[in-house]
């Protein structure tokens, strides 16, 4: 969005939500304190963002329904990338919508998103797009094993791609992605030291703000921490900082965009994914810093001053899945001597989703602490997360 053609939202104002999961929620609570109302359009009847909001019930690509989002909200933002990107174009005819849907169209598409992150002078992973099991196995003579296949589309928590090790895993692994239907994308896989994220953000104005640098810990290619002060460098974290502004400004995106980043040995940064909403790696801001992620999205889309994002903590966020809330319940509810020798304070938001399975993210924690060492001892001391901590 160009600037001259921004508009300033002021509270009082209704958001209009195209997805009513858990950043929906979130944002929600956040801009609901500064004075806006909220409709998510989402098609859980009960989801995390309608316990506290409007909503409206319906699929995404739902025209209907979106028509009847226009006509109750002021500005329409969204929650995730998955969204019908033809109904937010049809949106922008019908209401006010700072994203566009440009953004949604180049992050939707991991080709067009990869060109993107090139053409605003950031490195991606050496790629090749794949359309047939011999052009798999010419690319993998090319880029090397062992190496990602990925669908072009789709794909969230290591869904939708396969780590290529051997030859002879080529056939099935074409098989496999290609019923999806869509374009292939065969990656050099990376040999990274640190997986850290930056969370950036653009007011329709055209101002920007970075939050932070995160150091994500993955298992089983989902979340499971964000270490706050970053592990590394202090060049480190003032190079990520640089690139994840220059995306967020050549994308000329409107709202966050989280910068998902490999740190390799030799001090190489690589871009891996960009997400443009807010960010599970971006939890942290919640108690951690003077603006968190969800208040800075509303303030960017309605085009407020940003707030300033730096950080007043440091902390580290574990996520709570299915297997975990029960535990959680337990240690959060008793009194807690560890968590006071350690002076670490340990905040708990849980999502409201339904049911609790396995390895779905039905929350997270905050802990405060003097140092990460001390936030990571008491997660360790738990032992809620054992089997990810030995992982």
């Amino acid at each position: 969005m160009k600037p001259d053609s921004a508009r300033t939202i002021g509270p009082g104002a209704t958001v209009g939500i195209l997805g009513g999961g858990q950043l929906g929620r979130m944002m929600a609570l956040a801009g609901s304190a500064m004075g806006y109302r909220f409709v998510a359009m989402d098609p859980a009847a009960d989801g995390p963002a309608a316990q506290v909001g409007g909503s409206i019930e319906a699929a995404y690509d739902d025209r209907d329904a979106a028509s009847r989002l226009a006509g109750r909200c002021d500005v329409i933002t969204y929650e995730f990338e998955n969204v019908d990107a033809d109904v937010a174009a049809m949106l922008m005819e019908q209401s006010y919508v700072p994203q566009g849907s440009d953004l949604l169209y180049t992050t939707q598409h991991r080709l067009r998103e990869k060109r993107a992150v090139e053409a605003a002078g950031a490195k991606v992973a050496p790629y090749a797009e794949i359309r047939s099991e011999q052009e798999l196995r010419d690319e993998v003579n090319r880029l090397g094993l062992p190496a990602v296949l990925k669908t072009a589309t789709g794909g969230y928590d290591g869904k939708g791609q396969w780590v290529i090790r051997s030859e002879e895993e080529i056939p099935a692994a074409y098989a496999e992605l290609a019923k999806a239907g869509t374009e292939l994308v065969l990656e050099q896989f990376i040999r990274f030291s640190k997986e850290l994220s930056v969370i950036a953000a653009r007011s329709s104005h055209g101002e920007v703000r970075v939050f932070p640098p995160a150091e994500n810990i993955h298992v089983d290619n989902i979340l499971h921490l964000s270490i706050v002060p970053a592990r590394v460098e202090a060049s480190v974290l003032e190079e990520a900082e640089r690139l994840a502004l220059r995306i967020v400004e050549g994308l000329g995106a409107v709202g966050l965009v989280a910068v998902e980043l490999f740190l390799t040995e030799d001090g190489q940064l690589y871009v891996n994914e960009l997400a443009p909403r807010p960010h599970n790696s971006g939890h942290f801001t919640m108690e951690a810093c003077r603006t968190s992620q969800f208040e800075q999205h509303v303030r960017a889309v309605c085009g407020l001053p940003l707030g300033n994002p730096s950080l007043m903590s440091p902390v580290v966020m574990v996520n709570v899945l299915g297997q975990h809330v029960e535990p959680v319940v337990q240690r959060i509810t008793a009194p807690d001597s560890e968590a006071a020798r350690l002076s670490a304070v340990p905040k708990l938001h849980l999502y409201g989703k339904a049911e609790a399975k396995y390895g779905r993210k039905m929350g997270h924690i905050n802990v405060l602490a003097p140092d990460t060492d001390a936030a990571l001892a008491w997660i360790e001391g738990t032992g809620i997360w054992q089997a990810e901590n030995e992982a």
